[in-house]
């Protein structure tokens, strides 16, 4: 089995991206399965397309993007994406789209197609906060968690795809009264859980 594991890059000001600080981190290979790794660019249409032809080339059985989510506590596997671009600040290339459709012909929303639940059971059995998240926001996780599970309809539907989030980083909060962090190892810890549950979903489905 092969999943692709996605990461965005810094934004917004910050200097570090927690994504990509614990992607690193994690194995290549998790519960037999090859991990195989990539960085995203946090720019409206470039994230999908960079991913997508990631896709392409790899031919994953499963895809799985990680992004920050300041301010919240839990590792979130995200159940839902939408069909829109809706901008609070501009991308790492001055984009700020509103109110813009993803796809112009998509469909309203898709839902993950990776066992959420099971990743966040797997993620507490590893002693770090997790709970499924409603919504993906309308910025470029968004955006990139749509664009893939609209890529994977379209071009590979034996294949499966989410998102999830990630707190911020410890470094990242000492500005930041009272906001909720982890270290970038419990945050990998949390990753690697989830990938686990990906796997061990998927070798129950083939059985």
């Amino acid at each position: 089995m092969k999943i692709l594991l996605t990461a965005f890059e810094p934004f917004g000001g910050e200097p570090v991206n927690p994504a990509q600080e614990a992607v690193v981190l994690v194995p290549d290979e998790v519960a037999g399965a090859r991990i195989v790794k990539c960085t995203v660019p946090v720019v409206f249409g470039k994230a999908i397309e960079t991913v997508c032809a990631a896709i392409d080339y790899e031919k994953p059985d499963a895809v799985l993007c990680i992004g920050q989510a300041g301010g919240r506590f839990h590792l979130t596997p995200e159940r839902v994406a939408i069909n829109i671009d809706d901008a609070r600040i501009p991308d790492n290339e001055g984009n700020r789209p509103v109110d813009q459709p993803i796809a112009a012909e998509g469909a309203p929303a898709y839902f993950a197609t990776l066992p959420v639940k099971a990743m966040v059971e797997a993620i507490q059995r590893a002693g770090i906060p997790a709970s499924v998240s409603n919504t993906a926001g309308t910025y470029v996780c968004n955006h990139l968690m749509y664009g893939v599970l609209h890529h994977l309809a379209c071009f590979h539907p034996e294949a499966r795809g989410g998102f999830m989030h990630v707190p911020y980083l410890h470094e990242q909060v000492k500005d930041k009264p009272n906001t909720p962090s982890l270290s970038k190892e419990e945050i990998a810890k949390g990753i690697e859980a989830a990938l686990q549950a990906i796997v061990e979903e998927s070798v129950v489905m083939v059985k």
